[in-house]
């Protein structure tokens, strides 16, 4: 999964000091890492530009699954920043849901994390049936962790609770022994709701 913000860790005097530096390092960084022939589409993808991702789609050469930028597919990538309308046009192009990045998270690990309710509601929507839902909810990346375990650490209620009424399971554990409910900080509203369901889940 790739990171939003790489400007983390950097002093704050530092950030205002040079922009332009920052902007042209992120350029260069966007062109060794993604395939010339992918450029316009990974950088459409990350800016949330529609116009521009219709037009790198319509010129597209080879799969709109292909991975653009460490692992990650456009569809990843929108996910990651919240971009909702640039979500929509992938997935009417035919992008894959359950695509997995070098993490092996798929585009709805991306979108729990950065709490984007509606991006969720979507991606779960265009499931293609019940199996497919099921397979996503329980899809784990690479420290076992489902899409649930990232909304819980990112404590987003309003998603917690859409996951949990598509079925997401409140009891499978990652790699480091951590439910859902074990995430999130003591007396949030995130922890509230995830302990009160797998309590409910323990006592039936």
């Amino acid at each position: 999964m790739a990171v939003p913000g790489r400007r983390n860790g950097l002093m704050e005097d530092d950030e205002n000091e040079d922009e332009n530096a920052l902007f042209e390092e992120d350029l260069v960084e966007l062109e060794s890492n993604t395939p010339p022939h992918l450029r316009a589409l990974a950088a459409a993808s990350e800016v949330g530009d529609v116009d521009a991702l219709r037009l790198a789609l319509d010129n597209l050469e080879g799969s709109i699954d292909q991975p653009v930028e460490d692992g990650d597919t456009a569809l990843h990538l929108c996910c990651l920043y919240g971009h909702l309308s640039c979500v929509q046009l992938l997935l009417e192009r035919g992008a894959n849901l359950e695509a997995k990045d070098e993490d092996g998270a798929i585009p709805l690990h991306d979108a729990c994390a950065g709490g984007y309710s509606e991006i969720v509601q979507l991606l779960i929507n265009r499931a293609i049936n019940a199996e497919c839902v099921k397979r996503m909810l329980e899809s784990v990346d690479a420290e076992g962790d489902t899409p649930l375990h990232h909304a819980a650490r990112g404590e987003h209620p309003d998603i917690i609770r859409l996951l949990m009424a598509s079925g997401a399971s409140l009891t499978k554990a990652n790699l480091y022994g951590k439910i859902p409910s074990e995430l999130p900080d003591p007396g949030t509203e995130a922890r509230r709701i995830l302990e009160a369901a797998t309590s409910a889940v323990h006592n039936q």
